[in-house]
């Protein structure tokens, strides 16, 4: 699993791609973060092939599994996941 490192003061954001899993003329429907507790979710947003978080806080020396769960209009779903590790940068 994929970790990206933020800062605790930092609000930044994070992309999944989903247009490789994807099949023909499929669709992002919905897409639903599961965020750990201890970091924040400040919003989040969707493309027909992408999701997007934008998350802040956290505790330094702390990792945090961020998750994405998505439905398509061919009614599939799947999860991807990856690690934010809080670090003072």
């Amino acid at each position: 699993m994929k970790t990206f490192y933020k800062d605790p003061d930092a609000i930044l954001d994070y992309q999944i791609d989903w247009s490789d899993w994807l099949a023909s003329s499929e669709t992002i429907s919905t897409s639903t973060w599961t965020v750990a507790s201890g970091i924040t979710e400040d919003s989040d947003a969707k493309t027909d092939t992408t999701t997007k978080i934008w998350l802040s806080g956290g505790t330094a020396n702390t990792k945090y599994k961020i998750t994405n769960r998505i439905v398509t209009n061919q009614s599939r779903t799947d999860d991807r996941s990856f690690y934010v590790y809080v670090l003072e940068k």
